[in-house]
């Protein structure tokens, strides 16, 4: 398959509204109704004469190789490297965004690289890559492009690994996790006041798509939630977040508590103290989940993988750089429990590297 211009890729999960003037994307919740011409709030979906385009299908806004555990994906083949990439825009509006620079892009000369699915999938292979990531911004609002690259990044023994706010429509959640390997999940908080204030968005869907991820996929999954001074650290969110989690995802779903540093529009708080993740942490941990990390920060106990059965250290971890690995056949090679998540017998060697690539 040749690359195809941004602007005729059609796209999917849309419907005429009974006027005849307008289009209604059933992609998101968000259901943007658009008449010809306009454009879709994530930016890069389209009404072109009535039909629903994809303006970002083919283009990116940069590939590079990174640690796996920059995902975060600490139970998903640790040490290995991912080759990443996003387009441009967004479905959610967080003020606080941290890849604000592509998510709110709206200029296609943001989009300044081009591969197809089929070429990233063999520069993955080229690269010793063990997957690719959808990642940067979210791959949701790209569907169509990252559903063909994961088919072919499987057609060459490549995984795909998504980074999504799961803010998705339960049709287009079906077809689109059914092709991924693994998934990260960011669960911006836990009150519907902060996601409707700071983020445009609703909590709901989020938790719905958590719980279809744990209870009709097989999908590996991790969870991540970005502590903001004021805003989302309280003692009782915290709370009531950890206690959600064990009751409808179980306890072996890892869960990363990481730092927020000041950007986009909310400039004007501080950066997270490490002692607010740590309490996190340590409360997550008192309720029964079993693998807590904290994130943004140097602390290597908790960024370390310590096993679940005896407490012994598996993956011992100084930022994405590994060290100690006690994991064999997928289990503690002190007591022999098996650990959540999949393993390799001998990690990765990637470390904390960074490298773009140019893929044309």
């Amino acid at each position: 398959m040749g690359l195809v211009a941004p602007s005729e890729h059609p796209a999917r999960w849309w419907h005429t509204i009974e006027d005849g003037r307008r289009i209604q994307c059933d992609l998101c919740p968000r259901e943007c109704k658009v008449k010809d011409g306009q454009r879709a709030f994530c930016f890069v979906r389209k009404n072109e004469g009535g039909q629903m385009v994809l303006t970002s299908y083919g283009r990116s806004t940069g590939f590079c190789v990174d640690p796996i555990e920059k995902k975060p994906l600490n139970h998903f083949l640790p040490g290995t490297s991912v080759l990443s990439f996003g387009t441009a825009g967004c479905n959610l509006g967080c003020r606080f965004c941290q890849n604000w620079s592509i998510s709110k892009a709206r200029k296609v000369e943001a989009l300044a690289d081009e591969a197809t699915p089929e070429e990233i999938a063999r520069e993955a292979v080229a690269s010793r890559c063990a997957s690719v990531a959808f990642t940067y911004n979210d791959p949701v609002i790209f569907a169509e492009y990252a559903i063909d690259t994961a088919h072919a990044c499987h057609e060459l023994g490549v995984k795909a690994v998504a980074v999504t706010a799961g803010y998705i429509q339960p049709k287009a959640r079906e077809e689109f996790y059914a092709v991924l390997d693994a998934a990260n999940v960011d669960l911006k908080a836990f009150t519907q006041q902060f996601y409707k204030k700071l983020c445009f968005a609703d909590l709901a869907p989020v938790l719905d798509t958590l719980i279809y991820l744990k209870e009709e996929t097989s999908v590996w999954f991790e969870v991540t939630t970005l502590l903001i001074p004021g805003q989302n650290d309280s003692e009782e969110e915290i709370a009531q977040l950890c206690e959600w989690f064990v009751e409808h995802l179980g306890d072996e779903v890892p869960l990363h508590f990481t730092a927020f540093h000041p950007d986009f529009k909310m400039t004007e708080i501080g950066r997270t103290p490490a002692t607010t993740l740590t309490r996190a942490r340590n409360r997550a941990l008192s309720v029964g989940i079993k693998h807590v990390y904290t994130g943004n920060v140097h602390d290597e106990a908790g960024q370390s993988t310590y096993c679940a059965g005896c407490g012994g250290l598996l993956i011992q971890r100084d930022w994405y750089q590994l060290g100690t690995y006690n994991i064999k056949g997928g289990a503690c090679t002190h007591c022999g429990r098996v650990v959540a998540g999949h393993f390799l017998d001998e990690p990765g060697n990637w470390g904390r590297k960074r490298r773009p690539l140019f893929i044309r």
